[in-house]
């Protein structure tokens, strides 16, 4: 198990694999299949699909619920046995807010048209009038919306960023309890609605849970979901175990420590956006750090890395510091074993950006009554103590924390190798 996550870590990379016109080809197939799977289900029928708001016929929230639960139980069983990274999932950041009015406004439209925009689609695909109309509408409402965001909207709809947010951080549980609880739910609710159809419709059917095939299905859920709430979700030590091989190895050869140079050249790029991640003692970070450097505590990092540094776009690069490398290195390897991508590590750390760059600055920046400059301290000995001596908590204010170096050229090997990573999932 353990080799085959060391393989495919996450989804399997198809495009990658096989090239893009597979990709597209693979694509393609399964929407048409799962288009057809909609029509002959009758949810390309805009009656029948607003029928479960007039509770007559529920089919649509049973088909969904059920795709969701079965969906979810392979998904975190996966992950369970190693055989898929759930952190390379995609996940839909949660905007609250300006979620729940887009859910409120989805629901009018779902109710008066019958359609959503993806069954819409399929009533396209078969020429019905009314999806015709449908889909129409809704590109029109989607080239305004897109056209007015930033003039009337950009403040709401950016608005509650809870990030990459799901129940189990919500309830603060573990993965499994939510999965257990929601297949249970699930199926009782499977059981209420049709007895809700029965009631307005004043029929009798054959109930949910009084058919057979329904009871033995239900059984074996419950059954998979109790041995994913059992088994729990891989530690972040875990993950780090299974890539530690490969990993390591980078780490030995130093193909993730960037040098100082290295690095401000990305800070300065405009097409890269840098973040910086000093995890040294509160004490050091306030004594001095980079320009827009962000403290996290060593035992925040996988926490940080899981809910936030996740959803980050994929032009983002991560720099890890400390005062030397060993800290970095450990939170290094946190941040790599919850998936994240364009990840390194500063070379030498905060020693080695002063010695690269504060006597620099202090000759190409004439001095200015009695601003204090950080100083060499030659007995300071050990990864990750501070070399310089600092007569002032300044923070960021001292110039090297920001350096201006003109008509200067570094010499160093470049080691950032930007991956681009591409979202997995949604819809």
């Amino acid at each position: 198990m353990e080799q085959l996550l060391q393989a495919f870590p996450g989804p399997l990379p198809l495009e990658a694999m096989y090239g893009k016109y597979v990709f597209y080809l693979i694509a393609m197939v399964i929407g048409i299949a799962f288009g057809y799977t909609l029509e002959i289900g009758g949810f390309g029928k805009s009656t029948k699909l607003a029928a479960q708001f007039y509770l007559t016929d529920m089919t649509v929230f049973k088909v969904m619920f059920m795709g969701i639960i079965v969906a979810m139980v392979l998904v975190f069983g996966a992950s369970a046995m190693g055989w898929l990274d759930y952190s390379r999932v995609f996940v839909n950041p949660t905007y609250l807010w300006p979620g729940l009015v887009g859910g409120l406004i989805m629901g009018v439209g779902f109710v008066v048209g019958g359609f959503c925009p993806g069954t819409s689609l399929v009533a396209l695909a078969t020429f019905k009038k009314d999806g015709i109309a449908f889909v129409a509408g809704l590109t029109v409402g989607i080239f305004t919306f897109g056209e007015n965001i930033d003039a009337l909207f950009s403040d709401f709809w950016n608005s509650s960023n809870l990030g990459r947010f799901t129940l189990a951080e919500l309830f603060d549980v573990s993965e499994g309890i939510i999965v257990f609880v929601i297949v249970v739910v699930a199926i009782l609710l499977f059981g209420l609605v049709e007895f809700v159809e029965d009631q307005v419709n004043q029929t009798k059917r054959h109930r949910f849970l009084h058919r057979k095939q329904n009871l033995i299905g239900a059984a074996v859920l419950v059954f998979l979901a109790l041995l994913v709430m059992l088994k729990g979700q891989p530690s972040v030590e875990q993950k780090w175990e299974w890539m530690a091989e490969v990993e390591q190895t980078r780490i030995d050869q130093r193909e993730i420590q960037i040098a100082p140079a290295e690095m401000l050249e990305f800070i300065e790029n405009d097409l890269v956006r840098t973040v910086l991640i000093d995890v040294r003692d509160e004490s050091d970070f306030n004594l001095f750090h980079l320009i827009d450097a962000q403290h996290v505590a060593p035992t925040d990092i996988a926490e940080k890395a899981k809910n936030k540094y996740l959803n980050m776009p994929a032009n983002t690069l991560f720099v890890v510091m400390s005062n030397g490398e060993q800290d970095a290195t450990q939170a290094w390897k946190l941040m790599r074993a919850q998936s994240i991508e364009n990840v390194y590590i500063l070379e030498n750390g905060i020693n080695g950006w002063l010695d690269t760059f504060n006597d620099l600055v202090l000759e190409s920046e004439p001095l200015t009554g009695n601003m204090p400059v950080p100083m060499k301290n030659s007995l300071a000995a050990g990864d990750e103590v501070l070399h310089y001596t600092f007569s002032a908590a300044l923070g960021s204010n001292y110039s090297v924390a920001d350096p201006v170096i003109h008509d200067h050229e570094f010499v160093f090997t470049p080691k950032v190798k930007m991956k681009v990573k591409k979202a997995t999932g949604g819809g």
